[in-house]
């Protein structure tokens, strides 16, 4: 079906809308200041959000600050993504309790909470199509992902600005929404240009107090999503570059990079695709309870390659290159597709500032020659 309904939605009909979400019982996730940075959290009103906020983002740097407007989505992206609501850090999955001489088996299914995302870039709507491969499709489903993915309701933002950190655009994931949004907002100077993508977006449409958008909205809202287009700096290559880096596993960038490398994780923690994750029962003190959960991981993390009784990637070089490789080129044999959506994340949250495209590029410039 088509979609395209687009209407002129003034500032302050914000609130309208998260009062309609509220009002179909989402709980109302989007863009707050916490600690000094801009993270997705539950949000009740436009005073959640950070009106007049932006971000400053390098390779190793983040900063908020203050703008000269009063934009409420002037900012690009922060530390979470949605990935830390869909496929939670922390998981209760099954649990187990003795009753005499038997167990009692329960597997946990039943979520209740539904999840309106308020703030949804480009880039993330991709992400979530990276996870939604990994989880939803092939043999193995996660339930508990399915049943948060299925009730979710995307309320994307197109990008107006970018960050120095941003390539979506090498990536093809943004800056604007193409698809995959139940409505999508473009925010002018005095209003938004909402747009619906689905039928639930329409429903809700309806409702709102919008006016008609005029064509000179519309190409306002062109020149600021080109505007973002244009500040994007960064690239990255996708075509043959799985080629290129497993024909280079033994490239001498690999050393170099492992000396900079912290092995932090901080990376696969805000990418919005990595899935990893390990389990464990937790007994309780009377040994009649089980509960088995489940938590991030990260390839970075030295007990993860442990089997057979030792180590298989015990230096930070093996580490790093088995994060990059994956990420960029063998995601492909797995899933059809890249892990990566161009965030920019995992550049700017790097403590010492490694830049994956930088990396990329010193090692297609000059291949080994073994």
């Amino acid at each position: 079906m088509e979609y395209g309904n687009r209407q002129l939605l003034a500032k302050e009909g914000l609130q309208d809308l998260i009062l309609a979400m509220q009002a179909l019982e989402y709980m109302v996730i989007g863009p707050k200041i916490e600690q000094e940075a801009i993270v997705y959290e539950e949000i009740n009103s436009l005073e959640d959000l950070p009106r007049g906020w932006t971000d400053l983002q390098t390779a190793g740097t983040y900063r908020i600050k203050r703008r000269d407007d009063d934009a409420y989505f002037g900012y690009v992206v922060g530390p979470r993504s949605l990935k830390h609501y869909l496929h939670p850090p922390r998981q209760l999955v099954a649990t187990a309790t003795r009753d005499g001489q038997r167990w009692e088996f329960e597997s946990i299914e039943n979520i209740e909470q539904k999840y309106a995302f308020l703030g949804v870039r480009a880039c993330e709507i991709a992400a979530m199509r990276v996870q939604d491969r990994v989880f939803l499709q092939g043999d193995y489903v996660d339930p508990l992902y399915a049943k948060r993915r299925e009730s979710a309701l995307i309320v994307a933002v197109n990008c107006t600005m970018a960050a120095p950190t941003c390539f979506c655009t090498s990536m093809q994931t943004g800056p604007r929404c193409t698809d995959g949004y139940d409505l999508a907002l473009t925010e002018l100077a005095e209003a938004f240009v909402i747009e619906a993508g689905s039928d639930k977006g329409e429903k809700i449409l309806r409702d709102l107090p919008c006016s008609p958008v005029t064509t000179a909205d519309l190409e306002q809202a062109r020149k600021l999503q080109q505007q973002a287009v244009e500040q994007i700096s960064k690239t990255m290559n996708p075509v043959n570059l799985r080629e290129d880096l497993l024909e280079n596993l033994n490239h001498d960038r690999w050393e170099e990079t492992a000396r900079r490398c912290l092995s932090c994780a901080n990376c696969t923690m805000v990418c919005p695709t990595c899935f990893c994750s390990t389990v464990e029962e937790v007994v309780d003190l009377s040994g009649d309870n089980i509960e088995r959960r489940r938590t991030w991981d990260s390839c970075f993390d030295i007990d993860f390659s442990y089997q057979n009784g030792s180590i298989v990637r015990n230096d930070i070089r093996s580490r790093y290159r088995q994060w990059l490789t994956h990420k960029l080129a063998t995601w492909h044999d797995q899933f059809d597709q890249s892990g990566c959506v161009g965030c920019g994340r995992c550049i700017t949250w790097c403590p010492v500032g490694i830049d994956l495209t930088e990396e990329v590029a010193v090692i297609r410039e000059k291949k080994c020659s073994e």
